[in-house]
């Protein structure tokens, strides 16, 4: 198909709704009670592109008023040099956080397009390295309690999981509690992780992580700060054998993402490409090649589903509660779970996802 005139950049517009959860949720280091989902149109040709993230509604703002003037008119095909200009775009705004959030909803948008565009997938377009992804179960939040936690743990097994996170971190001294309700519920065949959202110090990370070992969980994400690569790394140098320990999920930019692996920081490098876009998730999906370290996703499953299957160090994809739970209520065409994998619809244009605007006005910002 041509490049020409045709297939410049027409529109780029986004929304943003706030959509309460079910609950007032916290986890280690936050509290909240919404999720505000960033959506972003972007046409040319006659074809329209979208993508979504999870942000601030200022991040909608930010597109309008920032990016898009940058983009129109530009080859719709050339997802990278959009790229680039985006970011040239908010330089004296500051690279990371809101203003990489709206970015990478953008460029998600980008790459459905390019791919509708071309009338494929965005699996084949990218090339599939395998037909479905592991999952995990995930939420298990610090705001709930014992009952709820096991009765949580136990649907996702039941569910099909293998794999199941829960959240610890706000009372370190009932975390071990938290764990063992966990693993008695979700029985001793489903991996269990865990994730303390930056709320210990060093040194009570590295205690207790080996008194989780006693339940063999095999996942400690975030234990101190992702900010604090040092003292990552010194927790991975002395968590019990067997147990990985991630982070990334904050990482906006290729250099966040090389920082994590130069320094020996993570077992396992996270992405989230609603923070970092697909092109930085592709980059880092490339440093994981480079350093020999496996990759997963921080949750959207939907749209990581076909992620983790391009990405050859990809191991398995989160399913993180409030997003799947936003994801099956407002969007057509969400990847299924079977036998405990997400299988993205290879044979859909781009990601062969399709937002249902009429039922999320009622959550419009």
């Amino acid at each position: 198909m041509s490049g020409g005139d045709s297939m410049r950049l027409q529109a780029i517009e986004a929304r943003a709704y706030r959509i309460p959860t079910e609950t007032a949720e916290s986890d280690g280091t936050l509290c909240w009670d919404s999720e505000t989902l960033v959506v972003v149109n972007v046409s040319a040709g006659g074809i329209t592109g979208m993508g979504y993230g999870y942000s601030d509604a200022s991040a909608a703002a930010l597109i309008g008023q920032r990016l898009a003037p940058c983009l129109v008119g530009r080859n719709a095909f050339a997802v990278e040099a959009c790229w680039q200009a985006m970011a040239a775009s908010v330089r004296n705004l500051g690279r990371s956080g809101l203003c990489a959030q709206a970015i990478a909803t953008v460029d998600i948008a980008l790459w459905d397009l390019k791919a509708r565009l071309l009338g494929v997938s965005l699996a084949r377009l990218l090339g599939v390295v395998r037909d479905a992804v592991p999952a995990y179960g995930s939420g298990g939040f610090t705001s709930m309690n014992l009952m709820q936690l096991r009765e949580q743990a136990k649907a996702w097994s039941e569910a099909g999981f293998g794999r199941i996170k829960i959240k610890i971190g706000r009372d370190p001294a009932g975390d071990v509690a938290r764990v063992s309700a966990a693993r008695q519920a979700a029985g001793p065949k489903t991996e269990l992780y865990v994730d303390a959202n930056g709320a210990y110090r060093v040194a009570q990370a590295i205690g207790l992580a080996h008194q989780f070992a006693d339940y063999d969980v095999s996942w400690l994400e975030e234990p101190v700060s992702s900010d604090d690569i040092a003292g990552l790394r010194q927790v991975r140098r002395h968590a019990p054998p067997g147990m990985a320990v991630s982070a990334g999920e904050y990482a906006f930019t290729v250099d966040d993402f090389r920082r994590l692996l130069q320094r020996g920081a993570v077992d396992v490098l996270q992405a989230d490409a609603s923070r970092c876009g697909v092109t930085g998730w592709l980059q880092a999906a490339a440093l994981c090649e480079a350093f020999h370290t496996p990759l997963s996703s921080h949750c959207v499953p939907a749209l990581h589903a076909t992620l983790c299957c391009v990405a050859q160090p990809a191991i398995h994809v989160e399913v993180f509660h409030d997003h799947a739970r936003i994801e099956h209520t407002l969007f057509d065409g969400v990847p299924p779970l079977r036998d405990g994998c997400l299988r993205p619809w290879q044979d859909a244009p781009g990601f062969g996802l399709t937002f249902k605007e009429r039922d999320a006005q009622c959550y419009l910002v």
